[in-house]
């Protein structure tokens, strides 16, 4: 099976040094998430426990990555002011944290002069990028993801990952 053949699981597991995570959406819709988010909208409380149903295989994933050396990181785009959605992603990223995981976040305003790829996106050891997509909802789209290995995707991808990751804010200096 070649690279271009795997998902995300496969691709996480291959990784050997990076794995960098680009979202530039304010919203997105994700049945997997639904429950969750409706639950917030409703009452301002988040799952943020890192054992619940919800949350552990994530955590557990990110884990095992970081506990092979691999660093995960993960940067966000977002208009400001923010979303009901960008809200409640905040106030889980902790449990992201918790995991091992990296976080900034970029206000849109200063990512105009950034080339961006035209899907949110994983990068995997600046050699394989995963692009997401999603319907004009935030809905997966079909097909879900396009993994593409291409050495001027992968450096678009890459590049405009590292700058926003240069500007973006540390998450526990970022506020909503």
């Amino acid at each position: 099976m070649s690279r271009n053949d795997w998902g995300f699981d496969e691709l996480l597991a291959g990784a050997q040094q990076s794995v960098v995570h680009l979202e530039m959406r304010d919203a997105y819709g994700v049945g997997d998430e639904a429950e969750d988010f409706k639950i917030w909208t409703r009452t301002g409380e988040r799952d943020a426990n890192p054992a619940s149903p919800y949350w552990a295989p994530w955590v557990e994933l990110i884990r095992r990555t970081v506990a092979r050396g691999v660093t995960v990181r993960r940067a966000r785009i977002v208009s400001e002011p923010v979303t009901d959605y960008i809200r409640y992603e905040h106030a889980g990223t902790v449990v992201n944290i918790l995991a091992g995981e990296r976080v900034r976040w970029l206000p849109r305003r200063l990512a105009s002069d950034i080339a961006l790829p035209g899907n949110d996106c994983w990068v995997f050891d600046s050699e394989t990028v995963l692009f997401n997509h999603f319907s004009g909802e935030g809905n997966w789209a079909e097909p879900r993801w396009e993994v593409r290995t291409e050495p001027a995707v992968v450096q678009l991808a890459a590049t405009a990952f590292e700058t926003v990751w240069e500007r973006g804010i540390p998450h526990e200096k970022y506020t909503v």
